[in-house]
């Protein structure tokens, strides 16, 4: 992605500059010390819910069966929260034998009453082999006899893999991560370090064979941080890559470029030959197309009948596995089939339409430098297939499998990623788009708030949001109040009480969600005075800032615009302690504002609050200096507006 390479190249650069430090001895399979058994917390991560103990991967290239990987992991379950670690799946291609997994041998350790170590061995035929889809299969587990305390530990062989990117963080610390790797001499693996902290790592070369081994250990848990793109990206790893090999003694190269890997693409059966299939049994879509002349109009309906015939299955992916006629005539489908039956409909239908390849971000970041190798293709960076439309010098990227997301926005989990449109198929020809969007976050906040004598504001609202602003609420709406208060509204602001919650424009995706309330609130008092604050329903009402450290980019998505107006009504014998004063103030690179202007009049107080957001990402490297302005519009928002009792003259 274009606006985060530079933190891919400065973590590259990085991996040179840490000295290496001694491989600390591997501890057996099945030998735990008492003392792991006996902790009660990570000794420096007292916030763990467990511990890594040992992530052990050996990856082996073996002549005549190919690449297969040792792995063994040993955990420490520290509290309830843990127990999630039990549970585990281990995902494999499952398509044509292409993999397997096994040699699966789990157990748990506990210490009984009197101090002894306790092995419950996990039985053969508690592993399950569930099958994810045409391609995929996973091998699923859980642990027995598992309590906070236990030490859990499994080891398994996953043979026919290709090559892995190597993550020495997680989501919990890891005390010690290795991985080696083993590979004959005619094969020349690339492995490229993307860390910011010292690991060790040596090499050993026989006659016919090479050694690397790579390890980290205290490795710091990667916590999920507010407004992260993907966490993966920024997580400690090594990134593995045939690059060449040797045949009759030439060397042959490994790296694939873009063009051949679309060209696989376009040959494949299960995606090339898919988008120039003929979509059957579609009379009553044609009829209505005759009907609308107008190209926008006619993309709109092909999107709706999509969508209005076709039944997502809750699996990702490029391919169209079953084929779109077979998921046609089933109605139902992968985000695959049902996109590129999209993309062939809307063909059919006169429009510019072309396949785009994207990632979305919780699947991870293209690298678009990156097509990959002739045995681990650029494609597999992809998790969906969506339909690219360019039409009256715009762009729409449209999802048949997303109903909330509206025709003219982007689905916001790809927004500011790359796409890789084929924009030719029978020439191949294909671009990178950087998929953006003009529209932003858009939420207007009108308060009408009465303050009575005895301390309480009882009042009506409305909250207006636009484009990405609804898009993150309507979905939350449509499954009942109760859940929308709850999420948007009690949780941040625990003193509110709803009386009433009305929507309007619910089902009418063109235009803004109004949000319509009639509330009250318990004014906050010290003394003879009490004070409220206008930032009530905006979801600003918290700083989700508040770390002094930072990893990741800020990454909002869109532009975010808030304009809040509040009339604030006083009984009579009261009034405002001050006229809050009029500020303003910008980030120094002018990519936040925020203004208020406030008047009194009588007994009634005017305050208009106005906030942009004008870049959808900010870089780690700007976060101080971004975490110290909004500690200052925090401020400036939730500023308290005094009451008190006028003084007699």
């Amino acid at each position: 992605m274009k606006k985060i390479s530079s933190l891919t190249a400065a973590l590259l650069l990085s991996s040179c500059l840490f000295a290496q430090k001694k491989d600390p001895e591997l501890p057996s399979f099945g030998k735990v010390e008492k003392a792991d058994l006996a902790m009660k917390t990570c000794d420096y991560d007292d916030k763990a819910d467990a511990l890594v103990l040992v992530d052990n991967g050996e990856l082996t290239y073996l002549w005549g069966s190919g690449i297969e990987m040792k792995r063994r992991i040993r955990i420490k379950i520290l509290n309830d929260k843990g127990l999630e670690w039990a549970n585990v799946k281990l995902p494999y291609l499952s398509n044509g034998g292409a993999q397997d997994i096994t040699g699966i041998d789990a157990q748990t350790y506990n210490l009984d009453e009197s101090g002894n170590v306790v092995v419950t061995k996990l039985e053969k035929k508690l592993v399950y082999d569930k099958k994810i889809d045409k391609r995929t299969s996973e091998k699923i587990f859980s642990f027995p006899a598992v309590k906070v305390g236990s030490v859990i530990e499994y080891k398994y062989k996953h043979s026919g893999m290709g090559l892995i990117d190597w993550y020495f963080q997680r989501s919990i610390p890891v005390k010690y991560s290795r991985f080696s790797l083993d590979f004959p001499q005619e094969i020349e693996v690339n492995v490229s370090p993307v860390v910011s902290r010292d690991f060790a790592s040596k090499s050993n070369s026989s006659g016919t064979r090479y050694e690397k081994t790579y390890s980290m250990t205290n490795v710091p848990a990667f916590r999920d941080e507010p407004y992260i793109l993907n966490e993966d990206f920024y997580r400690d790893r090594l990134e593995t890559k045939v690059i060449a090999y040797q045949e009759n003694g030439l060397r042959k190269n490994n790296i694939a470029n873009w063009l051949q890997v679309i060209r696989y693409l376009m040959e494949d059966e299960d995606f090339g030959v898919q988008v120039k299939k003929n979509i059957p049994r579609t009379a009553d879509l044609d009829a209505t197309l005759k009907t609308l002349p107008n190209p926008y109009d006619r993309m709109k309906a092909v999107f709706r009948y999509v969508q209005a015939n076709m039944q997502w299955n809750d699996y990702n992916g490029i391919w169209a596995l079953d084929g779109v006629k077979s998921a046609w005539k089933d109605k139902k489908g992968t985000t695959g089939e049902i996109n590129l039956i999209l993309i062939n409909l809307l063909k059919d239908a006169g429009l510019n339409v072309h396949p785009v390849l994207v990632s979305t971000h919780a699947n991870g970041i293209v690298n678009t430098s990156d097509a990959g190798t002739f045995g681990y293709p650029g494609f597999y960076q992809f998790n969906k297939v969506l339909a690219y439309v360019e039409l009256n010098n715009r762009v729409y990227v449209l999802d048949a499998t997303d109903k909330s997301t509206p025709i003219h926005l982007i689905p916001s989990s790809i927004l500011q990623t790359e796409g890789l449109v084929i924009e030719k198929l029978e020439t191949n020809e294909w671009g990178w788009k950087f998929l953006s969007d003009d529209h932003s976050s858009k939420n207007v906040i009108i308060i009408r708030g009465l303050i009575d004598a005895e301390g309480k504001m009882t009042g009506e609202a409305s909250v207006s949001s636009f484009d990405y602003a609804r898009l993150g609420k309507t979905a939350v709406a449509k499954t009942g109040k109760d859940k929308y208060l709850e999420r948007f509204i009690t949780a941040s602001n625990p003193g509110i009480v709803v009386d009433e919650v009305s929507f309007e424009n619910l089902e009418s995706d063109s235009l803004p969600l109004v949000q319509n309330f009639k509330f009250n609130q318990a004014l906050n008092s010290s003394g003879d005075y009490q004070y409220f604050s206008a930032n009530i329903l905006s979801g600003l009402e918290k700083n989700p800032f508040v770390a002094d450290n930072r990893f990741s980019d800020v990454f909002f998505g869109t532009n975010q615009s808030y304009t809040i107006m509040g009339n604030f009504s006083l009984p009579e014998g009261y009034e405002f302690d001050a006229l809050p004063k009029n500020v303003r103030m910008i980030m120094p690179d002018t990519s936040i504002t925020i203004s208020r202007m406030s008047q009194i009049s009588q007994n009634i107080m005017m305050t208009k609050i106005q906030l942009e957001f004008r870049r959808p990402l900010y870089p780690a490297a700007q976060y101080p200096e971004m975490q110290a302005f909004y500690m200052q519009l925090q401020e400036l928002l939730n500023e308290q507006f005094v009451v008190r009792k006028k003084t007699k003259s």
